[in-house]
């Protein structure tokens, strides 16, 4: 550790110096979401011969000028695997204003959102109508100038040749104000701003006993991991918080703000100064709770199990008596993994004698507590069985997993039931090398439902996820969208406001996979997936979670639910 926290101070000061930055040789990685909801990865076209990237902005004529330059080379240069795409940095320029120039101007090119502006800072953007051409093998930036000039400068990389000089290109100017004030970046506070920051968004993983890979102690770490810091920022894999910002707004968001982020990456580029006060790292309260809701009402512990460090662990189906001879309602669910290395998932649920019918929660990767809304509650009936379905994956080592559920009572009955509605697809059918393969499942509310949280689920290859409500009144609204999944975080997202939505509503759950080289978690990209339990088959498998307006019964809790709202009614592979 302590090497590598070295290695990465020097990292910081070499890399991250303003001299190089401003020079803009190299493309650094980056993740921007394009104005049709799609995630592209600068790096993940490793596999093209090269990368063409145009500023673009709306109502500018240079702009659309070279928009059409651009497009009239795709037909001749895409066949010998150039991509594409358009870059938009202008702070004024919304989605929704995106969207409409180009269906106005009939513009092709997917149109990064670069609402931040620092992917547009970091390739030295000025005009709108600029262009790039970007050579992967090193990721320089070949050729830099007006549009007209890209297919010399296209030829010249797939022939392994320089690039030919460049034409300033002239356009729209973007502005860009941090870019001006790039001396200023070295006055941000570590003690006011970014310390407290860490704290507020990355500190509850990041520390000991949390599931980060290293502690954020003191401002010598975060110093020596600030390369490692910036490029996790903008690739949006950390924090780990995947929705895409232009639809619909989370409680529960732990992703930093477009402000956060550019402070958080400003000072990192100014050298990340230390500055003067107090380190708030040094004096972060050094006791973190057992569990974050405080001490349940109820702990269940599930039985020892140890996995071995290789082969494959079928899914333990647990079966264990509810202690309680009272009936509650659950207001809260909570899991204490002992071996998160090795836990997949977990599905608990309460009821029946082979399988659950009430939904109690689940555990995945970068889950949280389940808090159930006001007036909500999940019954549980006394002597009622608890059921657990488990999932171990070996890490290569042998090691033994006692894992607990933390249960939360309700001091008095609540008005609803806290009801799930699974979207599950089984005869999915992946190709072999597919880079984008779409598959779906869809439900209708058969009455006046209200919906609290929308949850999806793949494995190793899935690459994005959509639930989009269809109203009876011919309206379409995405409800979420989820440009880059990631399969070790797979949060549940809580509408800060919930939904109300009529019955007859149809919701359609979208699953993008990814089967090819370019997705470094495929355990195999050369044979076709279909469903299965294990993480080298696949799922598209969604849960949404809601109440009915009206309650189809008198007493909340006094009738099974729809076995098919349950997680526990996943059907076996």
């Amino acid at each position: 550790m302590r090497n590598l926290h070295r290695a990465g101070i020097l990292l910081s000061s070499f890399l991250l110096s303003p001299q190089l930055l401003a020079a803009a040789d190299v493309a650094d990685n980056f993740r921007l979401t394009d104005h049709q909801g799609v995630s592209h990865e600068l790096y993940y076209l490793s596999d093209m011969k090269a990368v063409v990237l145009l500023a673009q902005g709306n109502g500018c004529d240079a702009s659309r000028q070279a928009a059409t330059a651009v497009q009239a080379l795709q037909g001749k240069y895409e066949s010998q695997g150039v991509t594409f795409l358009a870059i938009n940095s202008n702070l004024n320029d919304s989605l929704q204003a995106v969207v409409k120039e180009a269906k106005q101007t009939g513009f092709k090119l997917p149109i990064l959102l670069d609402g931040t502006q620092l992917v547009g800072e970091s390739l030295n953007l000025t005009n709108n109508g600029e262009a790039l051409v970007l050579n992967p093998k090193g990721w320089k930036i070949a050729y830099r100038g007006d549009a007209s000039g890209i297919g010399g400068a296209l030829d010249a990389v797939l022939a392994g040749k320089p690039a030919p000089a460049a034409t300033a290109a002239k356009g729209c100017a973007i502005k860009m104000p941090e870019r001006e004030r790039r001396s200023a970046h070295a006055n941000i506070s570590y003690e006011k701003e970014i310390a407290p920051l860490l704290m507020d968004k990355c500190v509850v993983c990041h520390r000991e006993g949390g599931i980060g890979p290293w502690q954020m102690t003191n401002y010598d770490m975060i110093r020596g991991f600030s390369p490692m810091i910036r490029e996790v920022v903008r690739t949006q894999r950390m924090p780990p918080w995947h929705a895409d910002p232009h639809y619909g707004v989370f409680s529960n968001d732990r992703g930093l703000s477009p402000a956060q982020a550019k402070t958080l990456v400003h000072w990192i580029e100014a050298g990340s100064p230390r500055g003067t006060g107090a380190d708030p790292l040094l004096a972060q309260k050094k006791d973190w709770p057992t569990w974050e809701r405080g001490e349940p009402d109820l702990v269940v512990e599930l039985p020892p199990f140890t996995t071995p460090a290789t082969g494959t662990i079928p899914y333990q189906n647990i079966k264990l008596d509810n202690p309680l001879n009272h009936d509650v309602w659950v207001r809260a669910v909570d899991f204490l993994p002992g071996q998160r290395a090795v836990l997949h998932h977990i599905i608990a649920s309460a009821g029946g004698e082979t399988r659950g019918n009430i939904s109690l929660n689940n555990y995945v990767p970068g889950a949280q507590p389940l808090q159930v809304p006001k007036d909500n509650g999940i019954f549980l009936p006394a002597k009622s069985k608890l059921h657990f379905q488990v999932h171990y994956t070996p890490n290569g080592r042998v090691l033994t997993d006692v894992t607990r559920m933390g249960l939360y009572f309700m001091k008095e009955p609540p008005k609803y039931n806290f009801r799930s509605m699974v979207f599950i697809n089984t005869k999915l059918k992946i190709p072999p090398n597919a880079k984008y393969h779409v598959e779906k499942a869809e439900r209708k509310f058969d009455q006046d439902a209200v919906i609290f949280s929308l949850h999806p689920h793949a494995h190793f290859r899935g690459k994005s996820s959509s639930f989009v409500a269809h109203y009876p009144d011919g309206r379409e609204e995405t409800l979420i969208n989820i440009p880059a999944y990631d399969f070790n975080w797979q949060s549940t997202y809580d509408l800060a406001r919930p939904l109300t939505v009529p019955a007859g509503t149809r919701i359609v759950y979208t699953q993008v996979f990814d089967n090819s080289v370019q997705n470094k978690a495929n355990p195999d990209p050369n044979r076709e997936v279909t469903w299965g339990e294990q993480t080298w088959e696949e799922m598209v498998f969604g849960v949404i979670r809601y109440r009915n307006v009206k309650e189809d019964q008198t007493k909340p809790g006094s009738s099974e639910p729809n076995q098919a709202e349950l997680f526990s009614s996943m059907p076996e592979s």
